[in-house]
């Protein structure tokens, strides 16, 4: 299984305001909820840091899964915790 992101909100616009700045690029996105799958999970420990870095400023929810049926929200409660594991599990 590929690990994947899910970023949501109920505002309209606000998903692609948080990607948009994110990559540096208007994505044009539509919809209030993407997904992403990811081969390297380690590239989600950066999109986690800045989400947590700029939660006050959207109106957004993330979710990540690495492994089937398991899906957890990050928040400022765990986010230091979620991307210290994936730097154990994944150390390449």
């Amino acid at each position: 299984m590929l690990a994947f992101v899910n970023i949501n909100s109920s505002k309209n616009g606000e998903v692609n305001r948080f990607l948009s700045k994110f990559y540096n690029h208007n994505l044009k996105i539509k919809e209030n909820n993407w997904e992403k799958k990811f081969s390297n999970p380690i590239e989600i420990a950066e999109l986690i840091g800045v989400y947590i870095d700029n939660i006050e400023d959207y109106d957004i929810s993330l979710w990540f899964s690495l492994d089937d049926g398991i899906i957890v929200k990050v928040d400022s409660s765990n986010a230091n915790e979620i991307i210290k594991y994936l730097y154990e599990r994944f150390p390449y």
